[in-house]
């Protein structure tokens, strides 16, 4: 035990140093302030890049050069980098495809992502100094395409909080507020896109991964559906977990930049599904119908929260679009099959590389604990809060927080399936039984979390807030998420009338400070059914259309 513990310290030290060597080893151009010419450069959109280099009036050099400075400012301040490979991206810039769709645009990845002969350590200790023996499917396809990867950007150990910290790395701020999280588990990638460090980034969702970050940080991303968008050969803290499924996903700083790498990528050709882009036009000879869901019953959205969503089906309904309450399956029923099914292993294929002693995102600390106490104990206290403090939410939670056999698993898996052929019929012109027909839906609307981002060591109860993500993953549905406002002191003050409805909700809210948020980005979530990606990105235009011809469109921080 005290050999692993020394281990680990001697990893942790040994990867920061090499880190910090790895910064302060860069050519001086690096660390000097940006010049006019890389300011212009960073306020370019990527398509704007790609013509200027296939046209050889910008080299992909100078591309990376102005984005290296601004991801080393954002890393002072943030501490986002893991994996600094700007010194070798030097040479896979100069050997670019300058004919491809992405020519020359650096690309930031999830630390996860594999990058021959860097780490995919995810924070954890043990897995310090194994470079990866190959790039990944994601990687080989993005320099075909003509992209630079130059970083990788910092999770937490597990890939399950919506906090990225760990011993090896670090905690990483939000780039709006010293002190409150980035999200997880893509916190990193996110951090550059709203410093304007990157344009375009690689993160991946499991329960809120992709959209959890851009919500906390105010960018832009989609949650593919399982098989669109590549994953092979990346490094997994749960690889071969599928009873919930983990995709790789793009983020973005902007929506129109969103909109390219999704062309980008399928113009290579990535047959994992033989899908490709499809153009996609929404209704023009009736409304389009935006179901909303406006409490998932668990966590009921903040004031802040509650208004960004406000906001966005005002402007709808103002348009000529019809906005109703969701009828769907319960979000709750929702929440306790995909948590049974996350860990249904016990916990033990994420924790298999914890050291001891390894310090552990204080949410997962206390999800683990659970999960190693006896069967009666994990009874008891379900029977505890059901029935003593009246709480059948959380007591319905407690009750299934315990390891799986396989035959309870194989249930869970029927359980999923009947739960996703019960959603069916919530949308528009689906064919099955029992469907609503034309009172089903075009476009599912909610928030992507019922807080803002939160003060760091938020997750120790925020992990079992994450509902309004974690469902859709269930369901496999492509999902977005896009910035809308910014937390106001006073517009989103807590009502003092406010009552906790069970133990989730009472400790994730006791976080919840307008006056200390204010001025964090506040997102919404925009959801389509199953590979309905190309969907999604249209809903998304849509709204942000209709909010920029209002004047009310999202402002991010400056360059």
């Amino acid at each position: 035990m005290w050999f692993s513990y020394l281990s680990h310290r001697r990893a942790c030290r040994d990867k920061q140093r090499e880190r910090a060597e790895r910064i302060a080893s860069l050519k001086p151009i690096y660390h000097e302030p940006l010049t006019s010419q890389d300011k212009e450069i960073l306020s370019r959109s990527v398509s704007s890049l790609v013509a200027a280099v296939q046209t050889s009036s910008l080299s992909p050099p100078d591309i990376l050069v102005a984005y290296s400075k601004k991801a080393l400012q954002a890393h002072a301040q943030t501490n986002c980098l893991t994996e600094v490979m700007i010194a070798s991206a030097e040479n896979w810039a100069s050997t670019a495809n300058r004919s491809g769709p992405l020519a020359g645009v650096p690309v930031s990845l999830k630390d996860l992502v594999s990058v021959k002969g860097w780490d995919s350590s995810m924070g954890y200790s043990a897995l310090v100094g194994k470079p990866m023996a190959a790039d990944g499917a994601l990687v080989r396809l993005l320099r075909d395409a003509g992209a630079v990867p130059f970083v990788k950007t910092n999770v937490p150990m597990t890939m399950l909080s919506l906090e990225s910290t760990n011993d090896v790395f670090g905690s990483t701020d939000n780039p709006h507020k010293k002190g409150y999280t980035s999200g997880g588990s893509s916190a990193g990638e996110a951090v550059l896109l709203a410093l304007g460090a990157a344009r375009l980034a690689i993160g991946t969702d499991v329960a809120g991964s992709v959209r959890a970050p851009a919500h906390f940080s105010g960018v832009y991303s989609i949650k593919s559906s399982m098989y669109r968008f590549l994953k092979q050969g990346s490094a997994s803290s749960m690889p071969g977990q599928e009873g919930v499924p983990a995709t790789h996903s793009p983020m973005t700083r902007t929506l129109e930049d969103l909109e390219t790498f999704w062309r980008a990528v399928f113009q290579m050709k990535p047959w994992v599904l033989r899908i490709p882009w499809r153009d996609v036009k929404l209704p023009e000879d009736r409304p389009i119908r935006w179901g909303v869901l406006w409490d998932d019953g668990v966590v009921k959205p903040s004031p802040a929260c509650a208004r960004a969503l406000r906001t966005v089906t005002a402007i709808l309904e103002k348009n000529g679009h019809e906005v109703v309450t969701l009828k769907c399956p319960s979000p709750y029923e929702g929440l306790q099959i995909a948590s049974q099914l996350l860990l249904a292993d016990g916990g033990k294929t994420a924790s298999k590389n914890h050291r001891a002693f390894e310090s552990n995102d204080a949410g997962m600390t206390s999800a683990f604990r659970g999960l190693r106490l006896p069967y009666f104990v994990v009874k008891l206290y379900a029977w505890y809060y059901r029935y003593i403090r009246r709480d059948p939410i959380y007591a319905g939670l407690i009750d299934t927080h315990y390891e799986k056999t396989v035959q309870e698993f194989y249930a869970l898996i029927a359980q999923r399936e009947d739960y996703r052929s019960r959603w069916f019929k919530v949308w528009r012109d689906a064919e099955v039984e029992g469907r609503q027909g034309d009172e089903g839906v075009d476009f599912i609307l909610t928030v992507p979390n019922s807080l803002p981002a939160v003060p760091h060591g938020g997750m120790r109860h925020g992990w079992k807030a994450c509902g309004y993500t974690f469902l859709f993953n269930l369901l496999d549905y492509s999902a977005g998420v896009m910035p809308i406002t910014h937390v106001d002191a006073t517009a989103d003050a807590l009502p003092r009338t406010f009552r906790p409805r069970n133990a989730i909700e009472r400790n994730y809210y006791r976080m919840y400070d307008a006056s200390a948020m204010e001025g964090l980005p506040i997102g919404v979530q925009i959801v389509g059914r199953r590979l309905e990606e190309e969907r999604v990105l249209e809903g998304m235009k849509l709204i942000e259309r209709l909010l920029r011809e209002a004047g009310a469109g999202y402002v991010g921080l400056p360059l």
